[in-house]
């Protein structure tokens, strides 16, 4: 049993590591783009944040192309059937560029409106729309740069996206001296500079794949089948990322009904807050990305007490891993305040938040690995449904703890036990369950 754990392990760390390096390598693309454009002045930084929101937003929901073309490679992958496996991947790619090309046009049109819903002002506004508009030109890049890593994850390769993520930041900060001060264009140098990175790291994505696909005799033209089954299977993991986002979303707007206390104090720690959240959050989900890859390898080949034995396995990973977030984040809490703010109320007040953010950190961590079990297991109507009643249940929760006193805690408490709470009885639920565990190279039920 040991030896199948150590075996385990290094399957995991082998996936897991540079998932996680390359995670913490794609928030770089905008926080370079703001330690450049934040020397233009304050207008022009509040523009970029005003667009990084969008492109976010849009990118964000767009996930799937990851996470749907991880699980059903590496299902081929398993049944021993690598030209299927890349020819899955390969639709997942057209998918991306149709969505893409689609998500350009519509937001270059869409682009003043987009950012008049911020209400922020003629001059940043001005700022936001030119940054935007050239940005947008990104956007099939970045979501070929989605499916092409699903593509190279199912084949149980994490370190080339790594590689990519690495070079590509290293160009982004380049181009973007150079356009925005060395030729003096400005938010609109920045832009342009991001999107020639993306660019390039997609073309390098492309490549990589196309050499495989040729290597293994698989199509590379479009297959109208294959693309929307690949669309279809998509339908149930978009739904279950806007429940999750709008989980996100309710919870910070139950922070600006807090009723006491200033306003502004309690949405700049809420702000603090999420932020380390969602920092450890990208090692936790290294393991649910190790988890979808090593789960649809295993579904594939038909092997369900394999299956059973790896998803105990990273269930551990997950709670251990957890354990460890929580008590780094404890145990920095009464400091980490000051790299962030020198406001002594922000301060105080993040303290009991980052405390309670730190006990949830072990159900985050299981929550994480059985949600990329599942997702690896093609189970995504499941996750769909979990997600919408996670939502029902949080929201009104989040809502009735802003009006109780120290009303900011009250939501992290929610968001504590109702929202991953309630995330994990439901996965967990599932995943003792036998209905996930189909086998064969596709998750059809």
């Amino acid at each position: 049993m040991k030896a199948d754990h150590r075996e385990t392990d290094r399957e995991i760390l082998r996936l897991a590591v540079p998932a996680f390096l390359a995670l913490v390598a794609e928030p770089l693309f905008l926080l370079s783009d703001a330690a450049i454009v934040g020397h233009l002045g304050t207008p022009e930084l509040a523009g970029l944040g005003v667009a990084a929101v969008v492109l976010q937003t849009v990118v964000g929901l767009c996930v799937f192309l990851a996470y749907g073309t991880t699980a059903s490679v590496a299902r081929h992958l398993g049944a021993g059937d690598l030209r299927a496996a890349l020819a899955q991947g390969v639709d997942g790619v057209w998918l991306a560029v149709i969505i893409g090309v689609v998500a350009t046009v519509g937001g270059i049109a869409l682009t003043p409106a987009l950012v008049g819903v911020f209400d922020t002002g003629a001059e940043v506004a001005d700022h936001a729309e030119t940054y935007l508009g050239i940005a947008f030109l990104g956007t099939t890049p970045l979501l070929v740069m989605l499916a092409a890593t699903g593509v190279l994850r199912g084949l149980q390769d994490t370190r080339t996206p790594l590689l990519v993520a690495v070079v590509g930041n290293g160009l982004n900060i380049l181009f973007n001296v150079v356009l925005v001060y060395g030729l003096d264009l400005g938010i609109a140098g920045s832009a342009i500079g991001s999107v020639l990175a993306q660019v390039i790291s997609a073309l390098w994505f492309l490549v990589v794949v196309v050499r495989a696909a040729r290597e293994h005799d698989a199509p590379l033209s479009p297959d109208r089948a294959g693309i929307a089954a690949a669309a279809h299977a998509a339908v149930a993991l978009v739904v279950r990322t806007l429940a999750l986002r709008a989980c996100l979303l309710v919870g910070t707007y139950a922070v600006t009904r807090v009723g006491t206390g200033a306003t502004d104090v309690n949405i700049a720690t809420h702000q603090i807050a999420i932020t380390l959240w969602s920092f450890l959050a990208f090692g936790l989900d290294a393991i649910a990305i190790a988890a979808q890859a090593l789960t649809g390898r295993a579904l594939g080949s038909g092997d369900v007490e394999g299956t059973r034995r790896l998803t105990r396995r990273m269930v551990q990973w997950g709670w251990g891993s957890g354990i460890v977030a929580g008590l780094a984040l404890a145990a920095v809490s009464p400091f980490i305040g000051a790299l962030f703010t020198t406001d002594p109320a922000v301060r105080d007040l993040l303290v009991p938040v980052l405390l309670v953010a730190a006990i949830g950190q072990p159900v985050a961590g299981m929550v994480f690995v059985l949600d990329g079990v599942l997702i690896g297991a093609g189970d995504g109507a499941y996750l769909a449904w979990a997600g919408l009643v996670v939502l029902a249940a949080y929201a009104p929760a989040a809502l009735w703890a802003a009006t109780l006193p120290h009303g900011l805690v009250a939501v992290w408490v929610a968001m504590t036990i109702v929202f991953m709470g309630a995330r994990g009885v439901l996965l967990s639920w599932r995943a003792r369950g036998d209905r996930w565990l189909v086998t064969g190279a596709t998750a059809a039920r």
